[in-house]
């Protein structure tokens, strides 16, 4: 029988090749956007694309279910991978932002959840996959507000994964470092519209990041393109007894080794150095 896998976060990236590289191997893929323009671009590709918006509730209750009313009420995986970015010193974070960027990338994640985890009981099995970072392992400056949801999201995951066992849903992590995509600059009107950089204590910091910003520098030193996560998502799916985590970039390996061998102020001067 056909698997079938709900992705979300699918108009580019790490999810625009995962739902590639699955539907490639067999798998019926619906492959979800947050805007119906990017869904209409992969509904012309072939691929069943149901708009889904993780900050509204309405959006991922009709989304799941057109998704459910297509296989009969089945959904052999889910990949939560969709989320953005709100760079800006913890300090200029107002509650607003942390708010906005919170309802994507955890309560989003967590209300879709819930509701397919009662479908995956139901048919005995299924894989929940929730896509992590090295941010979610370590922190980095100016990157507050996102390491905060990739934190919380791994110990809520993690959670999950305990109580799920004996009922035959896995549940995953996949912590990428960097990746190639379009985050920085989905990143920027978030940025313009929750950071006072000009009013900030750190004004003439914010030079540098906003250089990082808004000018396309190539790819970082270790950076890997989407394909490295893909191959890692299939092992998750695909292996009788997946890992209940899975690095992708030297960055991760090396951030994921250093957080359990160095003390807290060992590991705070190793970040800050970059």
């Amino acid at each position: 029988m056909t698997k079938s896998i709900l992705i979300t976060g699918c108009s580019s990236g790490i999810g625009l090749d995962a739902a590639h590289g699955l539907r490639a191997r067999g798998w019926r893929v619906f492959a979800s956007c947050r805007k119906q323009a990017d869904c209409d671009r992969l509904i012309a590709d072939g691929f069943e694309s149901p708009c889904l918006d993780y900050a509204n509730e309405a959006s991922v209750e009709a989304a799941l279910a057109e998704v459910l009313a297509a296989t009969g009420g089945t959904l052999d995986a889910l990949y939560n991978n969709g989320a953005f970015a709100c760079p800006g010193a913890v300090e200029d974070l107002p509650r607003g932002a942390l708010r906005a960027i919170f309802e994507t990338n955890l309560f989003g994640y967590h209300d879709l959840t819930r509701r397919v985890i009662p479908v995956m009981r139901a048919q005995g099995h299924g894989r929940i996959i929730n896509c992590s970072s090295v941010l979610g392992l370590v922190p980095m400056k100016w990157r507050g507000a996102y390491v905060a949801t990739k934190f919380a999201m791994e110990g809520l995951t993690d959670v999950l994964r305990i109580e799920m066992q004996g009922t035959g849903i896995e549940v995953i992590l996949i912590e990428p470092g960097p990746i190639t995509s379009r985050i920085r600059e989905n990143a920027i009107p978030h940025f313009e519209k929750w950071i006072d950089w000009e009013h900030s204590a750190r004004a003439d910091e914010y030079a540098a990041l906003r250089g990082r910003l808004y000018e396309s520098r190539g790819p970082d030193q270790f950076e890997l393109p989407a394909s490295a996560v893909t191959r890692k998502l299939i092992h998750a799916l695909e292996s009788r007894r997946p890992h209940a985590r899975y690095y992708v970039t030297t960055p991760t390996y090396l951030m994921g080794f250093a957080r359990r061998l160095l003390p807290t102020r060992a590991l705070d001067w190793l970040i800050a150095k970059g």
